[in-house]
Parts: C-alpha cells; sequence; structure tokens
C-alpha cells in the first residue's frame, strides 16, 4: 500500500522550529532544505538565456517544491566566470547576470531564501596578476596580501590557513581586509541575500569566518571545508565558535562507497559507546549540511549539454535517487544540486518530490532522532524519529504491519507511520 503524499495538505503544512537554536550561531532553523542553484557550467548561458534569468523563471517551481534556501554562485565581478576568481567585489554584474537581474531573481524567489557564494580567500587584480585591487582597493594593496604568497607581492602577515595558488591569498589578519570584507558583506545583504557559503573554507582561519558572521548575523551559515576527515571539519566548525555549519564532505565519501560497493557498514559507527551515523552527521547534525555532488564534484558538461565524467567520483545513475532517500530523511541539513533536480529526468525529480514531502510532513529536522537498525553488507535499514523507515540495499526487508510504503526506487524504499 502506498500512503500518497502527494496530497495538497501535505504541501503546505508548516512545523515550529525544533527546539531553540542561537540565532547568532547562524545555522538556520533546523527545517532547512537546501538548493544549489546552479552548476559549474550555468554561467555559459544555457538556451540563451542568463542564469538569474534561469533562476527568476524557475521561482515558482523551487518555492513549490518546498526548498527554503537557494545557494546561487559566486554574485562578484571575476576573471574565471565561473566567479571563483573575485576581481572587483563590489561590481554585482558577472557571467551570470547583472546585478539587477540578481536582484529580481532574489526577490522572484522569495519567500525562498538566498544564499552567496563567497569567495573570501583570494582575489586578482583589475589589471594585473598582482595586487592592484579595485572596487575596493584597500589601504594597502600589499599589505592586504598574505607574505607567503606565491606571487611574492605580498608584506602581510603568513597565511592563517592553506595556500591557493589561484589569485592572491589575502591577510584576514589585517583589519582593513576584514573592514573590507564586512563591507562587502553588507552589499549582498542590501542586495538580497541572507546567508553565506564560504568558498575554500580551508585558507582561512575559521575564526575569521565567525567574525563575518558575528559582523553580519546570515540565517544560515556553511562552510566548503573540503576534507573527508570528520574530526578536522569538526575541528574547523570549532573554530568559527559553532558560528557556521560545514558541508558534510565524509558523509558524502562514506554514502558514496556504500552505494557503489552495497556494503553499509561504515554508515553506522560508535560514539561514546551510541551508535551513530558516520561523518559529522552523526555527531554534530545540526551542523552537517548534507549533499551528494556540487559544482566541484559534478560530471560535466559539454557544449551539447551532455554530461561528461571530470574525473571526480560523482553519483551515477539511479544510485542518485537511492543517495537523495538518506539524505532527504536523515537528521542534517540537506542540499539538493540543480542537475540533478531539474537535468536528471522527470523521475529522479519525482523522487525528490516525494522524499521532500516525506521529510516535511514526517517534521524530520535537522536534529531528529536516528535509529540505525541495519548496517551491512546488502543492507542499510534506520528509523527517524519514529516515523519514517529507510531501507537501502540489494537485500529485501520490510518493517512490518503498521508501516506504510511512501517512496521507492532501484535499491532503496522509504515507509512512513502515522
Amino acid at each position: 500500500m502506498h500512503l500518497d503524499v502527494r496530497v495538497p495538505w501535505v504541501a503546505v503544512i508548516s512545523y515550529p522550529p525544533p527546539g531553540p537554536i542561537d540565532p547568532k550561531k547562524c545555522c538556520g532553523d533546523g527545517r532547512d532544505l537546501v538548493l544549489q542553484g546552479f552548476h559549474w557550467a550555468a554561467h555559459a548561458r544555457p538556451n540563451g538565456k542568463n542564469w538569474y534569468r534561469i533562476l527568476r523563471e524557475n521561482a515558482a517551481h523551487i518555492q513549490t517544491a518546498g526548498f527554503t534556501w537557494v545557494w546561487f554562485p559566486p554574485p562578484s565581478d571575476s576573471l574565471a566566470p565561473e566567479g571563483y576568481m573575485p576581481r572587483r567585489w563590489h561590481v554585482l554584474d558577472s557571467a551570470y547576470g547583472s546585478e539587477t537581474e540578481l536582484r529580481e531573481a532574489i526577490a522572484a524567489l522569495k519567500p525562498v531564501r538566498a544564499m552567496a557564494d563567497l569567495v573570501l580567500n583570494h582575489r586578482v587584480g583589475s589589471h594585473t596578476p598582482g595586487a592592484d585591487f579595485e572596487a575596493p582597493s584597500f589601504p594597502d594593496n600589499q599589505a592586504a596580501v598574505v607574505r607567503d604568497d606565491e606571487s611574492g607581492v605580498g608584506r602581510g602577515n603568513p597565511d592563517t590557513g592553506e595556500r591557493h595558488p589561484a589569485g592572491r591569498d589575502l591577510d584576514h589578519t589585517n583589519p582593513d581586509v576584514r573592514a573590507a570584507i564586512k563591507e562587502y558583506l553588507q552589499r549582498l545583504q542590501a542586495a538580497g541575500f541572507r546567508g553565506w557559503r564560504y568558498d575554500l573554507a580551508k585558507g582561512v582561519h575559521g575564526r575569521f569566518v565567525g567574525e563575518y558572521n558575528e559582523a553580519t548575523s546570515p540565517e544560515l551559515s556553511v562552510g566548503e571545508y573540503y576534507d573527508g576527515d570528520r574530526q578536522k571539519v569538526t575541528n574547523w566548525i570549532d573554530t568559527t565558535g559553532g558560528r557556521s555549519a560545514a558541508f558534510d564532505f565524509p558523509t558524502r565519501y562514506l554514502l558514496y562507497d556504500a552505494i557503489m560497493t552495497d556494503d553499509y557498514s561504515r554508515l553506522r559507527v560508535s560514539n561514546g559507546g551510541r551508535m551513530v551515523a558516520g561523518g559529522l552527521l552523526g555527531y554534530w547534525p545540526s551542523r552537517s549540511v548534507t549533499f551528494l555532488d556540487n559544482h566541484d564534484t559534478e560530471s560535466r558538461r559539454d557544449e551539447e549539454h551532455h554530461y561528461q565524467n571530470n574525473g571526480t567520483r560523482h553519483f551515477p545513475g539511479r544510485s542518485v535517487d537511492m543517495g537523495y532517500a538518506y539524505l532527504l530523511t536523515h537528521p542534517g541539513i540537506p542540499s539538493v544540486f540543480w542537475p540533478h533536480y531539474f537535468d536528471w529526468g522527470e523521475g529522479t525529480q519525482q523522487c525528490i518530490d516525494r522524499l521532500i514531502r516525506v521529510r516535511r510532513w514526517a517534521g524530520i529536522h535537522s536534529r531528529s532522532s536516528l535509529e540505525i537498525w541495519e548496517a551491512r553488507k546488502g543492507l542499510y535499514v534506520a528509523a527517524i524519529d519514529g516515523r519514517v523507515a529507510t531501507k537501502l540495499g540489494t537485500r529485501d526487508w520490510w518493517p512490518g504491519h503498521g508501516w506504510h510504503l511512501a517512496v521507492d526506487g532501484e535499491r532503496f524504499a522509504v515507509w512512513v507511520r502515522p
């Protein structure tokens, strides 16, 4: 028996936050659901339209689906069209569209909120590879660059994070740099942004992310600490003072390996004698932003918009549906990738839609209870808040009487219990 989770009352039901969350911590209300609103080639004007127009035209669909956030690509003028080589922070015309079109897209999406992709680790000069920064410049452009930058132009302090070969690494210990960044973030807020995604979080000490969030109070902040080591990601969150969530790369890698090998044993680990999910999800779920793929891990599209493997371990085929069955029924803050939702076909989109409706119907939030019943070769089974049961793997399993099948597909099923 299938439970019809498409009924209207499920689509409009709302829930209070799952408990007090300090707004200064910048980690949402626990019921956030993020759509990464772009992919690597989004700047290339697919179908002859700039990307902000595409976002605006899809606003009603995004709202109806139940997303609460859209993560926008880097909004500033950039040497590279993707936006990750920022040149002039204060110029919000980019390869994705004009500042006016950016503001129109943000406004069209409301009440879905907009998250800006912040590239603060490095910048490029306006005319040279050096430190000729403009819009804004710094009181001393060379002092704004770390002294160990490979360009040799920097006169600042040593880098507080990992060095990055592209662009000039900025010295965040310099109060002029921090003041300029805070002014930039305030400009983005004036344009309509309400959350931050910090690019290349390894490049800057987390205390500065905490300071920027303290100054601007984003409603949701997430750092791209690109590492599969759960402890390292946790340590980075700690350095922000707990004022930012992080993308859960550890869970992403564990889930990828589990689905590819049909062995789910590493999705359950012991933490102080209690069995929890592997990855950041099992240790700090309110700071875990879970995802399958993003613009860095995706299979890239060629000029004819066919997907090509870019050498990373991206989720292939129907494994995407299976992966979202895990993410959208589990604690944490799930993020859905634009191509998965809009480009992978009607079947995948409908699967994601139904899983989102199950999540909303059951009131699953970032700190929901998770009881993992099975985690072994061929079978993973978990109960979430006692109302949802999720099964992955090739082995058969059934939760018993009183449960109703809500969503199923290749190697996965989700049941609900009223």
